[in-house]
């Protein structure tokens, strides 16, 4: 999996809002809208009020009987915890989960693969720079609070939206390795094969958060992310960069003791481990979203539009804050007094600095890295 934002430079506060293929498919593309007896093409409709109210979305979506997702394993910011409470409300409706651990771009590819059947993914949850590249995708949707959602975090018309996000972070095993205080000491002897990341800066939001973070703290900034990439090269050179993809069960293992990625993952994948520590750097930090989408072509639209009204209600934004992430309307909750304050208190301390991809340098760094990439690390 691999976030949305306009601006490139945002304190912590605002940056994180508040820191905050098998058969073609029967389904058909009219669902009904409630007790009116008028219907609503749930595949064009771009807010709750196409379809009259939330029970009329409802409707429809039982009517579907069921809701494609992909990319979301069940241990990445409480994603498990909601899927079940997905399922709980809505037992008319099956989820299908497949492939919960491949990247943003295979989460496009199988859009693609899938045009056309009913196996193909009804909704995304993709990283910035994947989000901008594949807009011709995604069907515009407003949710109900659409505009509780920071200015930063959203494309205007609802083609993608950020739902949840975090800082990039170190976490590592305590009891093997000393703690890393600058990116400078990962280069050190101490750290030889040790230091991974999540996936290929590519094609995963994490692992080009990784570059990102590398590239701010090296004294660069995110118009320009070749001294992250350069960064990386040393470390390869070095004999420390670690080409492992990163998971739970190599942290539980042993297999990746060093590990870039985002602080609510690092967090939860070291539950178990008393020795697995996480920290964020000191000096400019690097935070990001996740993003939601919904593919235009999706088989069931309407429990795909109803999907993403779940995930913006109050209860679902304090289940990614359970999981340690941020969740997109904490500025708007927090005003409002529905935040899960014990959640919210319980963040990590983050830099006083934040910086956040603006959509032309995530673009560009996109660009740069599938140049310079497999170069730099091979």
């Amino acid at each position: 999996m691999t976030s949305i934002t306009r601006r490139a430079r945002l304190v912590a506060g605002i940056a994180l809002a508040a820191t905050a293929a098998l058969a073609l498919t029967s389904c058909a593309a009219d669902s009904s809208a409630g007790d009116s007896g008028s219907s609503v093409d749930a595949a064009t409709a771009t807010s709750l009020a196409d379809f009259g109210t939330l029970e009329d979305l409802e409707a429809a979506a039982k009517a579907e009987g069921a809701l494609n997702v992909i990319a979301l394993p069940r241990d990445w910011a409480n994603y498990g915890e909601i899927l079940d409470l997905f399922a709980e409300r809505y037992p008319e409706i099956t989820i299908n989960e497949a492939s919960p651990d491949v990247s943003s771009a295979e989460e496009i590819q199988a859009a693609e693969t899938n045009k056309g059947l009913d196996t193909a993914p009804d909704v995304f949850d993709l990283g910035l720079a994947v989000a901008l590249q594949s807009t011709d995708t995604f069907a515009p949707y407003k949710v109900e609070n659409f505009d509780e959602i920071p200015d930063a975090l959203k494309e205007p018309t609802g083609l993608f939206v950020g739902d949840y996000g975090g800082y990039m972070s170190i976490g590592y095993d305590s009891s093997k390795f000393p703690e890393p205080t600058s990116l400078d000491d990962l280069k050190d002897a101490d750290f030889r094969g040790a230091v991974a990341i999540n996936g290929d800066p590519t094609q995963a939001g994490s692992a080009f958060g990784a570059v990102g973070l590398a590239t701010v703290q090296s004294g660069g900034d995110l118009d320009d992310y070749t001294p992250g990439i350069e960064f990386f090269g040393e470390l390869q050179k070095a004999g420390n960069f670690l080409k492992v993809d990163v998971t739970p069960a190599t942290i539980t293992s042993g297999e990746t003791p060093v590990v870039f990625d985002w602080d609510y993952l690092n967090t939860a994948a070291g539950k178990d481990n008393p020795n697995w520590k996480v920290i964020v750097l000191d000096g400019v930090g690097y935070a990001s979203y996740y993003n939601q989408a919904i593919n235009k072509d999706a088989p069931h639209p309407a429990a795909a539009r109803l999907w993403q009204e779940f995930l913006y209600s109050d209860d679902v934004q304090n289940l990614w804050l359970k999981g340690g992430a941020r969740p997109a309307r904490m500025e708007a909750m927090t005003a409002a007094g529905t935040i899960d304050e014990e959640l919210a208190a319980a963040l990590p301390e983050v830099p006083a600095e934040t910086v956040v991809p603006a959509e032309k340098q995530s673009t560009d760094a996109g660009t740069l890295l599938g140049e310079k990439w497999a170069v730099a690390v091979q």
